[in-house]
């Protein structure tokens, strides 16, 4: 008699996800955290200077991180690491913490969350395109169709439906903020896939995240001054919750997330999950802060989900045809 063979529930998102299941499941939830950001971010910047804000998220996230890489033992590695993988990490840290959070909460002040976040639909097209031209990495057909309707949603949605009056009506100070945050993602991306050969995701988030959490409270105390963080520290509780969700769910976990991502997919594949970024932070901006939600806006954020789908079916490898692989 023939036992039934019992399929353990991970087999079932294997067959969905492809063999790297784990590595979907937290960039899947690298997109939730990082969803919810946008209107935690709203309520940080509409309390504290961007600066100041920004040095405490990185401190408090770098802290974290730090216990957490000396609880597993990695500590030790740090001092085996070269000067040129330093340099990388410096440069990481620049673009990715220190260039990325000042435009972020910068730009907040001036737009609403949910359009904000929208912008960020157009991360994974720069990415996508200079990984193929940096690390040759794979594209076809689907993958360009993908991108391309994610890129359309995100100016469907920008422009209210209008794109024509976008480009006739020019870009605020908002604007450009945010696309700086975009600049500055595809630049840590890059740089990150690049040094990430033989360092695994938590160290890099650890050292990226510390440097940044320096180069940010130096920048605040320059610019903003020591009422800075006088302000800061005094924003009230609303704001300072926003703030530890934002440098331990935002910032430590999701960042982890998505270094583990580019390492085990590439730089392309894990970014093209930013696209659902905008999606989730358009419907908790609409949720927490009551921001209106158009049709445009509804249109736009279903061209990115489907843009998303499209790209992530068009990186899975073809399957080998039954006969070949019964040999």
């Amino acid at each position: 008699m023939r036992l039934a063979r019992v399929r353990h529930p991970n087999m079932h998102l294997q067959n969905i996800l492809g063999p790297q299941a784990s590595s979907h499941l937290r960039l899947m939830g690298m997109a939730l955290l990082w969803g919810a950001s946008w209107p935690s971010g709203r309520m940080v910047a509409q309390h504290m200077p961007p600066l100041a804000a920004s040095g405490l998220r990185f401190v408090l996230a770098a802290l974290v991180l730090l216990v957490w890489l000396y609880a597993v033992g990695g500590m030790a590695g740090l001092k085996h690491w070269s000067p040129k993988r330093w340099l990388g990490m410096v440069a990481a840290a620049t673009t990715g913490v220190f260039g990325y959070a000042a435009c972020f909460l910068s730009g907040l002040q001036y737009l609403p969350a949910s359009k904000a976040a929208l912008v960020i639909t157009l991360n994974p097209v720069l990415t996508l395109l200079l990984a193929v031209w940096i690390f040759q990495e794979r594209i076809n057909r689907s993958i360009a169709l993908g991108m391309v309707l994610a890129a359309l949603g995100a100016v469907l949605v920008i422009s209210h439906g209008d794109p024509v009056q976008l480009l006739a009506g020019g870009l605020g100070h908002g604007e450009l903020l945010i696309l700086g945050c975009v600049a500055c993602w595809v630049s840590y991306t890059l740089i990150g896939r690049a040094i990430l050969a033989g360092v695994d995701a938590l160290s890099t988030t650890a050292v990226t995240a510390s440097i940044g959490a320096v180069m940010l409270m130096v920048a605040s105390l320059v610019v903003e001054g020591p009422q800075g963080m006088a302000k800061a520290v005094d924003a009230g509780l609303p704001a300072w919750g926003a703030l530890l969700f934002l440098a331990w769910g935002s910032t430590a976990l999701a960042y982890a997330w998505y270094f583990d991502g580019v390492k085990a997919l590439g730089a392309g594949a894990a970014s093209g999950y930013i696209t659902l970024v905008p999606v989730i932070g358009v419907a908790c901006s609409a949720l927490w802060l009551g921001e209106q939600v158009d049709a445009s806006m509804l249109a736009g954020g279903a061209m990115a989900i489907v843009g998303t789908a499209v790209m992530n079916w068009g990186r899975r490898p073809p399957r080998k045809p039954a006969a070949a692989a019964a040999r």
